[in-house]
């Protein structure tokens, strides 16, 4: 494997080898030793000098392929003119614009260059006419090109200091003078044509060139952008119907005062003409950017011609500042708080991702995250997906792999129901189905029951399973008690329907692929996330905010930050390379080890898969996998290997299980033997590491003469107390809200009190009925709700049939309670009417 091979973001941000760059400082001690740990943390200041450091480079790439267009079109340009004065004139600016792309530290100083290379050398547009043949067509001419071509830039130099020099006095606060010699129109009327007939027309065209060049000289810009930028004040009209503006939101509101993604929701409105968005500077602004302007380009005179020039120079100044640089600051601010607000959506949206992947599987107790056998925490999962056609139950091993599949029918609101308004789990399925599900769960005995929230037939589902549990959990050959819990059915629907999938799990249907997924993200959510972010990018499907600016983020802005996610998290848990070995969808957390990237992963699972043998010692990965020696470095201490049950060499040295890196396995030996100095010293500081904890580190760093190591001790010492433990936070359940949510597609908006709905009668009793709305949602009418004709009913079953639509408003919404549950006011519903 090549190891100076390009590779992915992982490649680019290994840590530091020692120790893995990531201790987790313990912070309690219990009488049976087992350490509390620090939950992950996001590594964002280191991805943040990435990017800088990313930034950096493709900055200097692009001002090296400017340079070489710079240079090319210099010469086209030079061959063209025969004019020597006009010839020295684009010698001066070519310099200077070389100047100013050598000094650029940012891609908008680039912009800014090149902007004024446009408007001095227009490069139009190239095409091919065969080989060896092109031609430039040139851009439809401006204003300024044609009074370029008219000769007025020579009158248009005679305002005084060329925009280049006028930034350079600016910018360093000089007050350099110049004086002509002939008033305006006596010079403007020697550069009178057939384009610009009169003198007026000629200074007019003059003043164009000399703001327009003013507008484009980036030290002009970047003047007005560090004074004025953050200066500018945003105000919002709304508009009526016929798009006229009314009163307004905003009132000069400063831009840093715009919050979160509050920006797109004004762009947004903006978009659909609903309101007018403006940005102005503070009163006083445009006035204070002009006299600053004014200090510099007018001249201290008091003649008569003087005065004519400055009244031309201060036109000049108010077009450069009015037509061209204040659109361009706005247009600088409308980008500058959209990219602003997208940081944060893009934040949100990895905060989200970090919350999904950083918990440990599913009831995972503290004993089990201290294991150093094979012996998997994870719990045997029995997941429900309902279809349909058929409901759908898999069995999964403590390690992910599909065991049995059983399939009945489909549960239904209307069978759940009895006559007299009361539900029964009796009535759902045959007593055969029923039979067969005592079995099934009696055969395997699940640790966990996981329900698919996808509409409210999960409610019936979980009833059910409650029964089954009572069943099975008393009698003769009672089973112990198992959980059940609600599913987001979303990262299993993407994995039904990837390419992965199938390759996984050949020939099986689509609902077993989702209610697989939906196991095994309980039981490994890091793994399960991975598996669908392989090269087809499956998870950028995954909609993870609840917000409708989501899709304002591109395909690979989203991959950066799951990339960054995946990252971290994967190098702070590790991966266990001999358990991926025999149960292979483990391996989608491998393309995310600092070191290795998609590429190198891919290698290195096929020939560890190949081999089908367990590692006895991290060395191996080089002697018999071949892993380079770079790569190595960068990604063993990340890589966990421990023994493994189906492995005839049983040896292993217990630092593979942990984060210390090789090249440091001698002090961490050494540092060992000096607390517990016996043969089996660091087996007994695995199991009993508070001897580590009262060691000096300081005192046995300087006693070794180790000062330069001292971090390294630290982290070794760090890593020792707490072995390979799982840093993850504890799994949590979905809550109330959010199950409500899943189960319904309705948010608090869509289901509150005084909402009118419609529901169907299922059953109905003289006291009340039973109700389902059309998502499913169980209502409940109770007699005294209920009247017509402003009579008070004996009894609603003289009143109401089964099957009757009606329409009512929710009297009270119960989402505390299985099933979810609203009471409906068919009173309130008619109150409203009449009013």
């Amino acid at each position: 494997m090549n190891e100076t091979e390009s590779e992915s973001p992982s490649d680019d941000n290994a840590v530091d080898r020692n120790c893995g760059g990531e201790g987790f400082e313990p912070v309690a001690i219990s009488d049976d030793r087992i350490w509390e740990l620090d939950v992950p943390e996001r590594n964002q200041v280191l991805w943040a000098i990435r990017d800088l450091h990313r930034d950096w480079l493709l900055l200097q790439k692009r001002k090296r392929a400017s340079r070489l267009l710079y240079d090319e079109q210099f010469e086209e340009e030079s061959r063209c003119i025969h004019d020597e004065t006009r010839l020295t004139l684009i010698h001066q600016h070519f310099e200077s614009i070389v100047k100013s792309l050598k000094s650029a530290e940012s891609e908008t100083e680039v912009d800014d260059v090149h902007t004024k290379f446009e408007l001095h050398f227009p490069v139009g547009v190239q095409i091919h006419l065969g080989v060896g043949q092109c031609k430039r067509l040139k851009t439809e001419e401006s204003l300024y090109s044609k009074c370029r071509k008219a000769g007025l830039w020579k009158f248009a130099s005679k305002f005084g200091y060329s925009s280049e020099v006028f930034g350079f006095e600016v910018s360093l606060d000089s007050t350099m003078r110049m004086d002509p010699e002939e008033t305006p129109e006596q010079m403007a009327s020697d550069f009178t044509c057939a384009e610009f007939e009169t003198p007026q027309a000629v200074l007019k065209g003059a003043r164009h060139m000399a703001a327009l060049e003013i507008s484009c000289e980036p030290l002009m810009r970047n003047y007005v952008r560090s004074k004025y930028l953050d200066s500018l004040e945003l105000s919002t009209h709304p508009k009526t119907p016929d798009g006229n503006a009314i009163d307004s939101i905003f009132q000069r509101k400063p831009l840093h005062r715009l919050d979160d993604a509050q920006w797109l929701l004004l762009q947004k409105a903006e978009k659909d003409d609903l309101i007018g968005v403006t940005f102005e500077l503070p009163e006083d602004g445009p006035n204070k950017l002009l006299s600053d302007f004014e200090k510099f380009y007018l001249r201290a005179s008091v003649s008569k011609s003087a005065q004519l020039w400055n009244e031309q120079r201060k036109l000049i100044l108010q077009d450069a500042i009015y037509d061209f640089l204040l659109p361009l600051m706005e247009k600088e601010a409308r980008s500058m708080l959209t990219s602003r607000a997208k940081s944060w959506l893009l934040m949100e949206y990895g905060n989200v991702l970090w919350n999904k992947v950083s918990m440990t599987p599913a009831y995972q107790h503290k004993k089990d995250k201290i294991k150093s056998d094979e012996a998997s925490a994870a719990p045997t999962v029995m997941a429900c997906c309902w279809g349909e056609a058929e409901t759908t139950l898999v069995m999964l091993d403590s390690y992910g792999e599909l065991l049995d599949v059983l399939c009945i029918s489909p549960f239904s609101w209307e069978s759940y129901y009895t006559g007299d308004g009361n539900y029964t789990v009796d009535r759902l399925g045959t007593y055969d189905e029923r039979k067969r599900v005592w079995k099934f769960v009696a055969d395997y005995q699940p640790s966990v029951v996981v329900i698919g929230a996808v509409n409210m037939s999960c409610v019936l589902i979980r009833q059910y399973m409650l029964s089954v549990k009572a069943k099975l959990s008393t009698g003769t050959g009672a089973i112990r008690p198992f959980r059940i819990v609600f599913g987001d059915e979303s990262l299993g629907r993407l994995y039904e329907n990837s390419q992965t999938s199938s390759n996984q799990l050949p020939g099986q249907s689509g609902t077993v692929k989702r209610a697989v997924a939906l196991g095994r993200y309980l039981q490994n959510p890091l793994a399960m996330v991975a598996t669908l972010c392989g090269p087809e990018r499956d998870i950028l499907s995954w909609k993870l905010l609840n917000s409708p600016f989501e899709d304002v983020l591109t395909p690979d802005e989203k991959y950066k930050m799951i990339e960054q996610v995946m990252v971290d998290v994967t190098n702070q848990v590790g991966l266990d390379i001999n358990l991926a070995i025999n149960h292979q969808w483990l391996f989608a957390p491998l393309q995310f080890i600092s070191g290795l990237g998609p590429r190198k992963a891919a290698h290195l699972q096929q020939s560890l898969v190949t081999s089908g043998c367990a590692l006895s010692e991290r060395r191996e990965f080089v002697t018999l996998h071949h892993l380079g020696e770079k790569v190595f470095d960068n990604a063993v201490g990340f890589l966990r290997v421990r023994p493994s049950s189906s492995s005839s060499n049983q040896f292993s040295d217990l630092l593979d299980d942990t984060r210390i890196h090789p090249e440091s396995y001698i002090l961490a030996q050494e540092l060992v033997k000096e607390v517990y100095n016996d043969k089996d010293a660091l087996q007994c500081i695995r199991d009993q590491p508070g001897y580590l904890q009262r060691l000096d580190i300081e005192a046995y760093a300087r006693s070794k003469q180790l000062e330069d190591k001292m971090q390294t001790l630290c982290d070794i010492r760090k890593e020792l107390i707490q072995g390979f433990q799982d840093p993850r936070k504890e799994w949590e359940e979905l809550g109330v809200d959010e199950v409500f949510h899943l189960a319904t597609g309705l948010n608090d908006d869509a289901i509150c009190e005084g909402r009118t709905v419609q529901a169907r009668v299922y059953s109905v009793s003289f006291v009340g009925a039973n109700c389902v709305t059309e998502v499913g949602l169980v209502g409940t009418l109770r007699r005294e709700d209920y009247s017509d004709d402003g009579r008070r009913s004996r009894g609603l079953n003289k009143k109401l049939k089964t099957g009757d639509v009606i329409t009512c408003k929710i009297k009270t919404v119960k989402k505390m309670y299985f099933p979810f549950e609203i009471v409906l006011s068919y009173d309130a519903f008619l109150q409203q009417i009449q009013q």
